[in-house]
């Protein structure tokens, strides 16, 4: 029982390291290294509390180490923050493979989401051009529609779509309608790249945030149960 809450603390103070790196990111775009060391250097007391043993502990480290290559790749290109690549690292080192798999999924449905949703509002209007800003935003507004889909769907466990519908339509007509969509969808976000009136610092922590937070309160917390059961 005393492990339990032991395992029950970790988690919380790991929630509220979280939450304080979505604010510090939303706020001035930068999460600090002190708390991405905070969080790393606490994993080994999770490993105590779950009662990993030495082949877990490998495959969490492993992970990390894999994340981290990654992401150093990413930040290379640009396409991610250099406090994003130390807070995915560190909490590789607390969820299990396919834990963490669902929170980079999830943190990419989500952070896809809100880049679009600000790049939209970061369009600059031109005389003349309303329908295109018009198409661009409906697209936008699509795009964080189906992010908003597919986060409930892989968050609940339930199909984007019914299996009935899927079963009806013909492979044909399917086809077609994807494919329409990712034109138009390809069209609505190149007109508002290239419209962008400065550019962008996407607080992807907070996607990184709330994709652990909802993986941990889904998934980790019956590992508790299972731990304190075990110990």
């Amino acid at each position: 029982m005393h492990g339990a809450y032991f395992s029950y603390a970790l988690l919380a103070a790991l929630a509220t390291a979280l939450l304080v790196a979505a604010f510090t990111d939303l706020r001035r775009r930068e999460i600090d290294n002190a708390l991405n060391a905070g969080i790393a250097l606490a994993a080994p007391l999770w490993w105590l509390s779950m009662g990993f043993g030495w082949t877990q502990i490998g495959f969490q480290i492993g992970l990390a180490l894999l994340t981290f290559v990654i992401c150093c790749v990413l930040f290379v290109i640009r396409q991610m923050g250099g406090g994003d690549v130390k807070l995915l690292t560190a909490l590789a080192l607390w969820f299990a493979p396919a834990h963490f798999l669902m929170l980079v999924v999830l943190m990419a449905v989500v952070g896809g989401g809100a880049s679009v949703a600000m790049a939209a509002c970061n369009m600059q209007r031109r005389p003349g051009e309303t329908v295109r800003d018009l198409a661009a935003w409906l697209g936008a507004a699509g795009w964080v529609w189906l992010a908003a889909a597919m986060t409930w769907a892989l968050a609940t466990g339930r199909p984007l779509l019914a299996p009935d519908i899927l079963a009806s339509a013909p492979a044909l007509t399917a086809g077609l309608t994807m494919l329409a969509i990712v034109i138009l969808f390809t069209l609505a976000f190149a007109h508002i790249q290239r419209r962008q009136k400065s550019k962008l610092r996407v607080p992807y922590g907070v996607a990184i945030a709330a994709a652990a937070l909802w993986v941990m309160a889904d998934r980790t917390i019956s590992a508790v149960h299972a731990g304190a059961l075990l110990g």
